[in-house]
């Protein structure tokens, strides 16, 4: 099975880096497999799962959840300010947050219903303009106004672009999250994982190097 060599890789990543093992959290991205992929992953004793839509997700997990308890739910995808409420109803985790109006709701959303999800704010490192989150010179702003709202405040989020080496973009995440007392830092896939985990990742999101190649969404 993927995840056997997907771990054992990420153990040989930390003892490379001299970091501690289980040091990084391994997030099985599961948006659109099929379900039989998703519970060969569960039955296999993977416990946090990724997914990028609000609504596939509330079609899924519940279930899921209650079958293999212990599951830990992180949204990883681009959220919708009216998605805010069920996203915190759902997740464990959002590492999506790039805007004050979402940080807003969210955090209403959080007291009214008594949770906390851990919030990871979305840095676009690259400054794409077809890419989520929040512009490097702005992050600091958009973590202190996550403090002032009371949010579950963990580390920040990114995902480089394609075909450039990801190391610069991991150091600049490091760096905005280090100089935000933030401990927390969701960076690296299936192709870049090792080289996040050298420069400090603490969760790592793989999906097709786990399930293989995904089907297109309907």
């Amino acid at each position: 099975m993927g995840l056997d060599d997907i771990l054992r890789r990420i153990r040989n990543a930390e003892a490379a880096a001299g970091r501690p093992a289980g040091s990084v959290t391994l997030i099985a991205v599961s948006k659109l497999q099929p379900a039989a992929q998703v519970e060969a992953v569960l039955d296999h004793g993977q416990r946090v799962f990724g997914e990028n839509y609000v609504q596939e997700a509330q079609g899924k997990w519940p279930d899921w959840a209650a079958r293999w308890p212990g599951v830990s739910l992180h949204l990883i995808g681009p959220l919708q300010s009216n998605k805010a409420r069920a996203a915190v109803q759902l997740f464990d985790a959002i590492h999506s947050v790039d805007r004050l109006s979402l940080a807003s709701r969210l955090a209403r959303a959080a007291q009214e219903l008594g949770l906390a999800p851990r919030i990871f704010v979305q840095v676009n490192t690259g400054a794409e303009p077809q890419k989520a989150g929040v512009a490097p010179d702005e992050a600091d702003a958009l973590i202190d106004a996550c403090r002032d709202l009371g949010l579950d405040l963990q580390g920040c989020m990114c995902i480089p672009p394609d075909d450039t080496d990801p190391r610069p973009h991991f150091s600049l995440l490091r760096q905005i999250a280090g100089r935000n007392g933030l401990s927390g830092l969701s960076m690296g896939m299936s192709g870049d994982f090792e080289a996040a985990i050298a420069e400090g990742a603490t969760h790592v999101r793989i999906g097709s190097a786990i399930f293989g190649a995904r089907p297109p969404r309907a």
